[in-house]
Parts: structure tokens; sequence; C-alpha cells
């Protein structure tokens, strides 16, 4: 599990497709410790979590390898990854570190795209659809998690809503860098994925 707070900005140094293109070896520079990396651990890349099959150091630079199968590559923006993207990295949660953001699991539902950017005095604003079955779990304050970062939705639209991003998250994490046209991987709040479950089990 996660909180949607980034705790580091990784780059991918290198990625490798097998032969049948059903699995992608990623390699992930970061400035984590090494000696704080397990084989074996997850770690949420742009909101999606991934297991640590490898790790080191080269040039000072701490490292951690992933494989990205054909599932996350078919459903969330993975597909487009390549030497240089930028990704924003959250270690798995443990208990007693203090919840943040909101609870994330870590399991991207899909992917929305960015209509709009306005950037504003204080903040940016940032406008996105996604497919109408995830925008039924979208309401105005709830929490989303878009791209590994957790925020909470400004409005919603039929299937369009907008988050407004405060100059700290723009700094911290790769937002800073989105613009119209792009796509961002999206995961939709537990509590409301839930709650719609119950709902159509008692109708």
């Amino acid at each position: 599990m996660f909180t949607g707070i980034v705790t580091d900005i990784g780059e991918i140094v290198s990625f490798t497709p097998t032969a049948q293109g059903q699995l992608h070896r990623l390699r992930i520079a970061c400035n984590y410790d090494r000696a704080t990396i397990a084989d074996g651990a997850s770690i949420a890349c742009n909101g999606v979590c991934l297991t640590v099959v490898a790790s080191g150091v080269q040039a000072g630079k701490t490292w951690f390898d992933v494989d990205a199968a054909a599932e996350t590559l078919a459903l969330t923006t993975a597909k487009h990854w390549k030497v240089g993207t930028r990704l924003n990295l959250e270690r798995a949660l443990k208990i007693g570190d203090e919840l943040g953001g909101h609870i994330v699991a870590g399991h991207a539902d899909g992917v929305a795209t960015l209509l709009s950017r306005e950037d504003l005095p204080e903040m940016a604003r940032f406008e996105l659809s996604t497919t109408r079955e995830l925008a039924r779990f979208i309401a105005t304050k709830g929490s989303i998690t878009l791209d590994g970062v957790s925020l909470t939705v400004n409005t919603v639209k039929d299937v369009t809503f907008s988050v407004l991003i405060i100059p700290h998250t723009l700094t911290v994490t790769t937002i800073g860098g989105w613009k119209a046209g792009d796509e961002v991987n999206i995961e939709v709040d537990l509590m409301a994925r839930y709650a719609a479950r119950l709902t159509e089990m008692t109708a």
C-alpha cells in the first residue's frame, strides 16, 4: 500500500523489451539509499506498483530494476515509457508511517488525458478526462491518484474533472511538466469503489 506522497523522482536509464514484447525490464535511477532497497520490495512508479528484482549503485547513483508485464503495458502509460522518462516514486507504506495522502493500492485503473493547463498566480489548474467507467468513482472534494500523486478533486462534470496543484507539488513531482494532450495514470479512490460495489449489491 502507498499514500500518494511522492518521495523521489526517478529516471529510466535502460529499457529492455523481451522478444515477445510481453515483459519490459526497466532500470530506474533514483536518490534512495541502496542499502534500503531489497529484492522483492514494492515501489510505486508513476502510480504503478512494481517489484524490485535487482538494485545497485553506478557512478554514485542508486538504481533498481523492475519488470513491467503485459497487463501493465496495456492499461497504463508504461507503454509510452522510454529511456529518459521521469517517474514519480514512492516506497511502500510501513506500519507507523504518516498517512499524508490517502490509501493508494498502486494498481492503476487506467489513464486520464490532460485537456488543459492553466497557470495561476499561486497554483496551476489541470482539467482532465477519463473513461465513463472510471468517472463514476470521481467526486468533487474526493481523493484521486494521478501518476502516483494523491490529489483532491476540484470539479467534476460528466467524464471530465479538474485538480488544483500547489507550487510545492509542481516542484517535487513530475506534474510541473504536464501539458495538454499528455496521458497520466489514474487510480480512483478505493473507498469510492467499495461504496459503489456495496450499492450495487444492495440495489
